[in-house]
């Protein structure tokens, strides 16, 4: 799934050709890619269209009206720049504004357009990928939904949702505001705030890792807690700061839990700058390339091979159901 690094690098790819851009059509080739979107109801809010939350089974006329309701309503909208908390990405909209009569106006006149209250946001689930390309490109394998979009500098571009696996999703959602400051969509306000953000507070995640009793790794992995954290990130960040995957939050010092903080910004910027993790094409960044960054995994993965920094063999076990990889020598559980 992607994390925080791969997420990052997809914003950053998208911003220049989305920010200032306007929507010109849209087309939903498979509604189970808007599993998260709510149509409006009939008196213009969010409606209950029989859909079932959240779920991903739909009636075919229950997936053309939500196919039809997204389409309609991101046609005109105007485009801002791409935004991101942990696994989440959005980007902020702004709807149309009326046509007026033209009335003579001082540029210190001028007023600004609607503020923005809603966001076209994006969750890649499992395989999810977000695409630029030319109008006249050949499609790509499993794209859900297209849209068109036209930039002043640009020209006109496809945006692309391929998702293979059918866990993510594209969705208009409402902005709301968020504690420390800033808006996140509604349906990302219970995230946490992740490391690379500079409103993340270190001493109350520091205080907070150290009051729990579950395992460090589990911790890690807990997006109320730090999000953008994921099972590859939370392996090579605890092999780092040399930490057992089971080690109880609070046995951890202060001194070690904010050398872990540590290493997992170290984690995120190296992969950052290697274009992500890419195990196989279900992650790429908007122009369909892979990142490089599993040539440079310590512990993920890698089970059996010797550890790079002792030569003990890395090991492999099971928490909460996921894989979790560390070398028991390096990282021995205090």
């Amino acid at each position: 799934m992607p994390e925080l690094p791969e997420v990052e690098v997809v914003r950053a790819g998208l911003a220049p050709a989305v920010d200032g851009a306007r929507v010109l059509g849209a087309e939903v080739r498979d509604p189970r890619a808007l599993k998260r979107h709510v149509p409006l109801g009939l008196d213009g809010l969010p409606g209950d269209d029989g859909l079932g939350g959240h779920g991903v089974t739909l009636t075919a006329a229950a997936g053309a009206s939500r196919a039809a309701d997204f389409e309609r309503r991101v046609t005109g909208l105007r485009l801002a720049a791409p935004q991101r908390r942990g696994k989440f990405l959005w980007i902020p909209v702004v709807p149309p504004v009326p046509q007026a009569p033209p009335v003579e106006r001082s540029a210190a006149e001028s007023t600004p357009g609607p503020a923005s209250s809603q966001a076209l946001l994006a969750h890649l689930g499992m395989s999810g990928q977000l695409l630029l390309r030319a109008l006249d490109a050949p499609d790509d394998r499993h794209v859900r939904i297209r849209l068109w979009i036209e930039h002043r500098v640009h020209g006109e571009l496809r945006l692309d949702f391929a998702d293979q696996r059918l866990f993510g999703s594209l969705a208009l959602d409402g902005l709301v505001p968020a504690a420390g400051g800033g808006s996140v969509p509604e349906q990302a306000v219970h995230i946490a705030r992740d490391p690379l953000d500079p409103r993340f507070d270190d001493a109350a995640f520091v205080a907070a890792l150290r009051a729990r009793a579950s395992g460090v790794k589990k911790l890690l992995l807990d997006q109320g807690l730090v999000s953008g954290v994921g099972n590859i990130y939370a392996d090579e960040a605890l092999w780092r700061a040399r930490v057992h995957p089971e080690t109880p939050g609070r046995a951890l010092g202060p001194r070690t839990a904010r050398e872990l903080l540590q290493r997992l910004r170290d984690v995120f910027a190296q992969a950052l700058a290697e274009g992500g993790t890419s195990f196989d094409e279900q992650y790429v960044n908007v122009n369909g390339q892979a990142g490089y960054f599993a040539h440079s995994l310590n512990a993920y993965g890698r089970a059996g091979e010797p550890c790079p920094r002792c030569g003990r063999a890395i090991r492999r076990i099971v928490i909460g159901g996921r894989s979790s990889h560390f070398c028991p020598r390096c990282q021995r559980r205090r």
